[in-house]
């Protein structure tokens, strides 16, 4: 096969041959194909059967293609002429350097490409090597294919890029397992502490108002959910001086267009909970289905006068306890090491990153996010270190210590 990572011409990889001959030469019922945005119909198309984590179906997709309006590329692996593996990519400029990346970015977090279940059984690293060669005959200003946060394997079944020369991403992500239900859980999880505080919480919360549990069954309830969830945030991120990733007009519509489609779909892949008390949203969580796997995306508190009740622990508590009875075998916390996680959580997942150079000036780049990575796992999985650097970002935003009733971290926040 030809390898497209193996020669150059001059800045540029050599061209590389027709994808049918970048195949294994046993593989001659195999061909790629590389389209724009006419090809998001056959993706979506092909996300109906395929297994896929929730940052590439078909509803996060095609709203990040509507509300964005990305320089995209589908590429297509297909087995007799149907669609076995397929990679639905944005092309965004990093200074100098052209990156084909997942849709959303840094929101994009567990990923698994879309993929037949019964063709991941034989998969193999020819194959999808193959896809990278017709990129870079397709797309020659195309720099490095970096493809991150990527998850091990989904429901048990490998993921294809692991076969593929890879690195573990700087971010732990955690989990808990909710096998024999939520009483069950609160016996291996500090339950009697857990269940006291819990009432201790509510108590707080009657004193000044009746409180309730919203999950966002219209589009209203999804504008005033995210209304919320984004003012939280813009508080947050300022006051921890990092960028607001979810600042931009764009970014908030994308998000307001994936829950509000969501609620057409029989079960909604994706869904907002709140925690109203006394007529204000006090706590706001965004969550993906996937699967036997319930996946807190985001969340955020409110920080007025009931910020030090933690209403952040009293809706994940509920949103646990849902999960438990409605037949969830997993909630996944997603991405960040956090105290609040760990005081759940029995399941680590390191995900991991693949880089793939087109060109020379792609190969120092990806050699440049290989070392920030290592650096970034070295200050993270240093206590000591990481306490500090968040001191010091607060510092610099004009804070001196963590917002009270929150912990000095956002799941966000902590891909940088």
């Amino acid at each position: 096969m030809v390898d497209a990572m193996a020669s150059f011409d001059g800045n540029r990889l050599a061209a590389t041959e027709a994808s049918q001959r970048a195949l294994p030469k046993d593989a001659a019922q195999l061909s790629v194909s590389v389209a724009a945005a006419e090809g998001l119909a056959a993706y979506a198309g092909f996300c109906r059967s395929a297994l896929h984590a929730p940052a590439q179906g078909a509803t996060w997709i095609l709203n990040w293609a509507a509300q964005l309006k990305p320089d995209l590329l589908v590429v297509t692996l297909s087995l007799e002429g149907k669609p076995v593996f397929a990679l639905a990519l944005e092309v965004v400029s990093q200074g100098p350097f052209r990156v084909a990346r997942f849709m959303g970015g840094r929101h994009a977090n567990g990923n698994f490409a879309a993929a037949d279940p019964q063709w991941l059984a034989r998969a193999d690293s020819a194959a999808v090597r193959s896809m990278f060669a017709a990129i870079a005959r397709a797309r020659p200003d195309i720099d490095l294919i970096a493809l991150e946060r990527l998850l091990p394997d989904l429901d048990g079944i490998a993921n294809p890029l692991a076969s593929l020369d890879h690195f573990a991403s700087p971010n732990l992500s955690l989990a808990v397992d909710l096998a024999g239900g939520f009483d069950a859980l609160l016996l291996r999880a500090s339950g009697k502490r857990k269940r006291k505080k819990h009432r201790s919480q509510t108590r707080k919360f009657e004193a000044v108002g009746s409180h309730r549990r919203i999950e966002a069954r219209s589009a209203d309830e999804v504008e005033r959910l995210l209304d919320a969830f984004f003012e939280m945030k813009e508080h947050r991120f300022r006051k921890m001086g990092i960028a607001n990733v979810f600042g931009d007009d764009q970014t908030r519509a994308f998000f307001r267009g994936l829950f509000t489609q969501a609620l057409a779909e029989d079960k909604p892949s994706f869904v907002l909970h709140g925690l109203e008390v006394a007529g204000k949203l006090r706590a706001i969580t965004g969550s993906s289905r996937s699967g036997k796997r319930l996946i807190c995306e985001f969340g955020a508190i409110a920080e007025d006068d009931l910020a030090h009740s933690s209403p952040g622990d009293f809706l994940f508590f509920d949103n646990i306890q849902e999960a438990c009875e409605t037949g969830f075998a997993v909630y996944d916390f997603s991405v960040g090491d956090e105290p609040y996680k760990r005081q759940w959580c029995d399941i680590e997942t390191r995900h991991f990153e693949v880089l793939v150079p087109l060109t020379l000036k792609g190969r120092a780049l990806a050699q440049t996010l290989r070392q920030g990575a290592r650096l970034k796992a070295f200050v993270k999985n240093s206590p000591t270190i990481w306490k500090l650097t968040k001191m010091l970002r607060r510092k610099a935003a004009g804070q001196a210590a963590p917002v009270a009733g929150e912990d000095d971290s956002d799941n966000d926040a902590r891909r940088d």
